[in-house]
Order: C-alpha cells, then structure tokens, then sequence
C-alpha cells in the first residue's frame, strides 16, 4: 500500500511538469521536495520563506536539508506582522496567514515560470475543528496541489517514507511557528517572537529535545516532554535566570508536559 501511495504521488506531480514546493525542512515538506525532485529534476525548486515566525535555527535546517536532498533552494523574505488579522491573533489567525503565504508563493510560481505549488499538509492535521489554515488551502485554486491529502497520506506514512529516502528530517520532532506560542487575543509582535526564539534557543542549548516556550503576556510557561521533567528541575534556576534576563517576569514550568496545540485547550473545553 504505502509502495503504491509514493508511485502516486510522483505520477500527480509528474503531470504538473514544474513544481514550487513550499519547504520548511520538516519531515512534511522535506519528502515532498524529494519526491517532487526525483521526478522533475531540475523542474523543481525549493521555497522557503524566511519570517519573523520562523526560528533561525529552523531555516539553517531547510538550507541543510535542500542540499541533502540536492534540490534547488531558495529564500524569500516575508512577514505576517503587516497583517492587520493576523497581527491582531485571532483564532483563525493560521488562515491569513497560510492565504498570504500562498499568494506569495504562488505569484513567485506564475513570475518564475513554474506550473503548481507543492505543500506539505497531510492528511493527519486536516481532522478537527479548527483548521483554518487547511481552509486557506482549498480556496488557493488548482494551482496548489496537496499530494499527502489527496492520496491520504497520514504522518507516521511520511516518516516511514522519509526513513526509505534516508533523510535526516525522518527522525525530526515537529516544529511550528512561534506564533503558535502566544495564546489567542494577545497581539503578535516581532518583540514578542524574538523573546521566545531566543528563550527556545537557551533551552536546545541544554539539550532539551520536545519543547515549547508559550508565552502569556510577560509569564513564560515552559513546556517539555515527561521523560525531561527532571533535568528541566535540575535546570530551573539557570532556566529562570536566563528567560528573565531575556525580560519575562515569571516563569513556570507546565505540569502537564509538552503537547501540540495546547494554545487551544481552553477553547476546545469549553465546547466540551
């Protein structure tokens, strides 16, 4: 099955001749471009967009990953915070900002010469109630073509692929834009996302491997996973010494432990 699902997504791809993938270096994006690179060879090109959303550490991986792979890369600046409704974190924050990314993405394409746009959502992330960023997706027309949903390709089938294709971005924990950090209501600032980048960068450097820093106005709620509750107690004091030299006032630690989209438990409770 899964030998038939890769065969085709290549024969989709293939047929569009000339492909943009949006690339972010994760393990999503990284087995597209492989896939997408295997089959159209110098037809396609590698796209990433480098934003204030974007960790830098998250870009030097995208560069290393494209040169893995031996697609072309290429980078192209822009930013979200000019975005009145998205700046302004409402809960369908994900939607302008995956509409204005696939704009540019897509005027890129048509500018360039290519005939679609790759991108990497799977059939995984597209179950649940909000999923405005996947909505932006199905409006962007026919020119934006999403294999792993199409052909219904969940996550764990895309690292098993990955593992096939020996990419480093196999094994790779999932990343997300630190906007995802900053709960609903509370404006995004570049100052506000520069804080938590540098907070996360302290914690990799202590070499915590699943974590997040959310950030609720100036308290910072540190996130990881169980089997590093220890070592982020024994940690603590330099921890706190750190993110508050960085300007939060407090810091605590998440009893709960490290989770995707934590940001919207309380809403999803509420429902409840």
């Amino acid at each position: 099955m899964a030998s038939e699902k890769i065969e085709l997504i290549k024969e989709a791809i293939k047929a569009r001749e000339s492909a943009v993938i949006a690339f972010s270096g994760g393990v999503d994006s990284a087995t597209l471009a492989a896939f997408a690179f295997e089959v159209l060879g110098e037809r396609a090109l590698a796209v990433t967009i480098n934003s204030p959303l974007f960790p830098r550490t998250q870009l030097e991986i995208a560069v290393k990953t494209a040169c893995e792979i031996g697609i072309e890369h290429k980078i192209l600046s822009f930013s979200q915070l000019s975005l009145p409704y998205f700046s302004a974190n409402t809960l369908n924050r994900c939607y302008f900002c995956k509409k204005a990314l696939l704009e540019a993405l897509l005027d890129f394409a048509e500018k360039s010469g290519y005939n679609a746009v790759l991108e990497g959502t799977n059939s995984s992330e597209i179950h649940g109630e909000n999923r405005p960023g996947y909505r932006a997706v199905q409006e962007a027309g026919e020119m934006v073509f999403s294999p792993f949903v199409d052909f219904n390709v969940t996550k764990e089938e895309i690292r098993e692929f990955a593992s096939e294709l020996s990419l480093s971005a196999a094994s790779r924990p999932s990343a997300a834009c630190l906007a995802t950090r900053i709960p609903y209501g509370q404006p995004i600032t570049a100052e506000a996302l520069q804080k938590i980048e540098k907070a996360e960068e302290f914690l990799f450097s202590l070499g915590f491997t699943q974590f997040r820093v959310r950030m609720h106005e100036n308290l910072a709620r540190i996130e990881v996973i169980q089997s590093e509750f220890e070592h982020a107690l024994r940690k603590r004091e330099k921890i706190s010494r750190h993110l508050k030299s960085l300007g939060f006032d407090y810091v605590t630690l998440d009893l709960e432990g490290f989770r995707s989209g934590s940001m919207d438990e309380p809403y999803t409770l509420k429902k409840a």
